[in-house]
């Protein structure tokens, strides 16, 4: 046979990833349905679903290049992999930027548009967005079962969302309650603790008293929430202040009545400022715990616009800025104000609107993660079937009995102070784009469901749920679930959660919290945390920078197999990692040393037609040194590559291939071969081992850089299989 007319001119991908992810796609082979059953257990990955908010970025494509490295590596191995993918309609992300476009191209906001009309412009936005997403998806190589896809906002997660919902909502796990809540005055809704972000402002440090009689001083970065204090507490040792605890003042404050108690309360530093903290129940989620110790009456003095109220008419409607301004002023003209200092302080903004959080008492949908309730069915290590047990146990149990274990390891620390410290969990937001909360009233009835009570007067809650409420469903409600599925009971548990370790708390605890109360067992075995893709000097991409990469651009310019090796390589799991032109060039480099090694092989065993197995190799009494010494070699790189694989240790494996590739195989082997394809003696020997050493290296590298490899390994030839995809990982 003589040399392919393609391998007589420079690899260049855009002759071959199109084509291939095509052929690969139509195979159906990313579809576990359609793989052989070797009799080897399913391997199941699900990917966690960008946000259908915009276009992937580079930590986007290293999170799909490690999932489909571990997912190619296992089909290789003869196992049914099933990799599915799906897309997070992302709720506050997406109504926030189709606002944000709507006011920009029309000056109009939501509520000129009204509920339908606008949900309608942000469902077309998400299905641009997710069309747009997919495409970019494929460029990548993601060999991901596309017949399974699924999107957090469809009918069927719809289906699972109002069946938790209603399950919880029954057992008492989920009840609304008047508490303090984090509240995104430019977003108009609740978020989360683990939705804020602190930015570093100036801000001035007031130590005063309330009045020129009240006997304590107190220090305060915001005198405005000041008239809604309801008590100073002091710490029950300091004796200081002994003599007055339990006492009551009444003063007016700014002209404002106010009322304290003077409590003892061990949660206060006595050598920190004045020892003393002015408790502002219905504004701060800390004095919210200490007025509820205390029995605490809340006194709401910000409205949800971040303006003043319940004060007088000099103070309300004012903002909190204007507010706090009048209040300094007459602190200063009653001689009331000890010290000011310059701090710096952490203030916390809404992540996806940057709007300033204001802690609001509020009436909301929340998950008691501390309240027990029978668990029917568990496969949790520590909690048996029938037994009484709480959310967090859940998390906690699943975690600490090694049935879920995280790498790197150092990060289980993180996950259980985060379970520690979690509060119930807030899920009711003020936004229309969403999960609409199944609970239906009319008049002082409530009716938890679905669909609309039969009946005239009903009235659906106007809130929607949380994103990641309907997102830690993931796992199991893409597997059909609440229906008792076959693909649930094939695929579930699942055996990888890959993700960035910055979302460990919005959505892997979560995850693990809601399949152990939902299935009774763990979502999936083991979870995967990969760090920040950062610039070549070691700073976070962003716009204002400039220093973005565009994994798409990168496709275009040297190929998706340079863009993937370049991400996985030198990068370990959990750490921050650096990406640079020069480094993606680089690999680039790489698969042309590959394209010509092979070039040079299928040139020079064009009359060898038997192929052999390793062992058979072996037998053979003419074998040189060398080439004992690069079947050697490739048995360890074959082991190495196995194991670090099997550990998830991409980088490592990656780092072995391309050492034994370009330096053991091209640069030393390839150059014996050249003389020793002159001995006729050598000849047929040396030929058998550079097909062998192709055809196997191929199959290794494949996971990696999966569209030169398969380029190279359609013109292998008596190839086993058709596809590189479905071939078989080197037996030893």
């Amino acid at each position: 046979m003589a040399l392919p007319e393609i391998f007589k001119t420079p690899y260049n991908p855009k002759d071959h990833e199109k084509r291939i992810y095509e052929a690969e796609l139509s195979s159906g082979l990313f579809n576990p349905d359609n793989l052989e059953n070797t009799g080897k257990p399913p391997y199941v990955i699900m990917m966690p679903p960008p946000n259908v908010t915009g276009v992937l970025h580079m930590g986007h494509a290293l999170m799909l290049t490690i999932e489909d490295i571990l997912i190619r590596y296992k089909r290789l191995q003869g196992y049914r992999t099933l990799w599915l993918p799906g897309t997070d309609h992302a709720a506050i992300a997406t109504q926030v930027r189709v606002e944000k476009d709507l006011q920009k191209k029309e000056g109009k906001s939501r509520f000129d548009l009204g509920r339908d009309d606008f949900l309608k412009l942000v469902e077309k936005f998400a299905f641009d967005s997710h069309d747009t997403i997919t495409s970019q998806i494929k460029i990548m190589g993601a060999s991901c079962d596309w017949s399974r896809e699924a999107y957090t906002l469809d009918e069927k997660r719809n289906q699972a969302v109002n069946t938790v919902f209603k399950k919880m909502h029954n057992d008492g796990l989920i009840y609304q309650g008047y508490r303090v809540v984090n509240f995104d005055v430019k977003g108009g809704t609740v978020v989360s603790d683990d939705e804020l972000v602190y930015e570093e402002r100036d801000a001035t440090l007031y130590t005063f008293r309330y009045s020129p009689e009240f006997p304590i001083e107190i220090a305060t970065t915001r005198p405005e929430t000041k008239v809604g204090d309801t008590a100073v507490a002091v710490h029950p040792d300091d004796p200081r202040y002994q003599s007055y605890i339990g006492k009551d003042y009444s003063f007016d404050f700014c002209h404002v009545p106010v009322s304290v108690k003077i409590i003892a309360d061990p949660s206060v530093e006595k050598d920190f400022g004045t020892g003393a903290l002015g408790v502002t129940p219905a504004h701060s989620l800390i004095d919210a715990d200490i007025a509820e110790r205390h029995h605490l009456p809340l006194k709401q003095v910000i409205s949800e616009r971040g303006r003043m109220i319940n004060t007088i008419p000099a103070l309300d409607g004012k903002k909190t800025l204007e507010a706090r301004e009048t209040i300094v002023s007459w602190l200063k003209e009653n001689n009331l104000i000890s010290k000011e200092e310059k701090i710096k302080q952490n203030v916390a903004t809404a992540e996806r609107t940057s709007g300033i959080i204001e802690p609001l008492p509020k009436k909301q949908w929340f998950v008691a993660v501390n309240k027990s309730f029978s668990l029917p069915h568990s496969a949790i290590p520590g909690i048996e079937s029938g037994s009484t047990t709480t959310l967090k146990e859940i998390m906690k149990r699943s975690v600490e009995s090694g049935a879920i274990t995280i790498k790197p390891a150092h990060f289980a620390k993180t996950y259980f102070n985060w379970v520690d410290n979690l509060r119930d969990w807030c899920v009711s937001r003020q936004i229309w784009f969403g999960h609409r909360i199944p609970v239906w009233y009319r008049n002082e009835e409530i009716v938890v469901s679905g669909d609309k009570p039969e009946g005239e007067g009903w009235i659906q809650d106007e809130d929607t749920l949380d994103t990641w409420f309907s997102s830690a469903l993931w796992t199991f409600s893409t597997l059909g679930w609440p229906e008792k599925t076959k693909d649930l009971k094939t695929f579930h548990p699942t055996d990888v959660l890959e993700t960035g370790y910055e979302i460990i708390f919005f959505w892997v605890a979560r995850m693990i919290m809601m399949s152990g109360y939902a299935l009774g067992e763990i979502p999936f075995r083991h979870i995967l945390l990969h760090g920040t893709v950062r610039d070549a000097q070691g700073r976070k991409m962003s716009k204002s920078l400039g220093n973005g990469i565009d994994p798409l651009d990168i496709a275009e310019k040297y190929g998706a197999d340079a863009g993937r090796l370049a991400l996985v390589y030198g990068t370990a799991p959990g750490t921050d990692s650096k990406i640079s032109e020069e480094k993606i060039k680089g690999m680039k480099h790489f698969a042309n040393k590959l394209w010509n090694i092979a070039r040079f092989i299928l040139e020079n065993t064009e009359d060898c037609h038997s192929r052999l197995d390793l062992e058979s190799i072996k037998k053979n009494p003419s074998l040189t040194t060398a080439d004992k010494a690069i079947l050697s070699s490739f048995e360890n790189t074959v082991k190495k590559v196995e194991a670090d694989l099997e550990a998830q240790d991409l980088h490592t494996a990656a780092e072995e291939l391309y050492s034994f590739v370009w330096m053991k195989f091209a640069d030393e082997y390839l150059e014996v071969s050249k003389l020793q394809l002159k001995n006729e003696t050598q000849k047929e020997s040396t030929q058998k081992i550079l097909l062998y050493l192709l055809e196997n290296s191929l199959i290794l590298l494949h996971p990696f850089i999966p569209f030169v490899t398969e380029a190279i390994y359609e013109h292998i030839p008596d190839r086993p299989s058709t596809l590189l995809l479905v071939a078989r990982w080197p037996s030893l």
